[in-house]
């Protein structure tokens, strides 16, 4: 573990599967490296885990699930961008899944769909078939923090081990800076 993230006590995520969402524990033989550590759920928010946890932001990652439509015809992305950007939705993601319209999924879609809770949505363990589109910026990331599944904790692991994960692409253009 890098001294970025020395501070957190981390276990290897196989050897806590009550730290995960079910879906996320049956994934990690994606991602050997995974280590995970428990947060207070209500700091589940990328912006408060990081102020409450010391976490630089450019070393926290979302996953967002991404719905696109064409006529009668739904496609369905989870996008993964550094917390110091954002997912480029309406220009990146709309032209790449050659859809008319996209938008965040909606809430109780992207809980159903994923088997993962609100705040806690992860690209580990996402339903087969899923397109998992990672930032360039996460993938070059050493190490990066994801959700696990559930609001209750963290996954590390380094940031180009999410192009491992089934479905999985790396694209420079996702995510665009956060003007703070």
């Amino acid at each position: 573990m890098s001294d970025v993230h020395s501070h957190l006590t981390t276990w290897p995520a196989a050897e806590r599967p009550e730290l995960l969402a079910p879906a996320v524990a049956a994934a990690l033989t994606y991602v050997l490296g995974a280590r995970v550590f428990e947060i207070d759920p209500a700091l589940a928010d990328t912006a408060a885990m990081c102020a409450a946890y010391d976490v630089p932001l450019d070393t926290s990652a979302n996953c967002v699930l991404v719905t696109g439509r064409r006529g009668g015809d739904e496609r369905h992305v989870a996008c993964v961008a550094l917390a110091t950007t954002r997912v480029d939705v309406n220009t990146f993601v709309r032209k790449r899944l050659d859809v008319r319209k996209a938008s965040f999924s909606a809430m109780e879609f992207a809980v159903s769909a994923s088997g993962m809770e609100y705040g806690g949505i992860t690209p580990i363990g996402l339903p087969a078939g899923w397109p998992v589109w990672i930032d360039a910026a996460v993938a070059a990331t050493a190490e990066v923090i994801v959700g696990s599944g559930i609001r209750g904790s963290k996954i590390l692991l380094p940031g180009a081990d999410l192009a491992l994960l089934p479905g999985a692409e790396v694209l420079e253009g996702l995510a665009v800076p956060v003007l703070r």
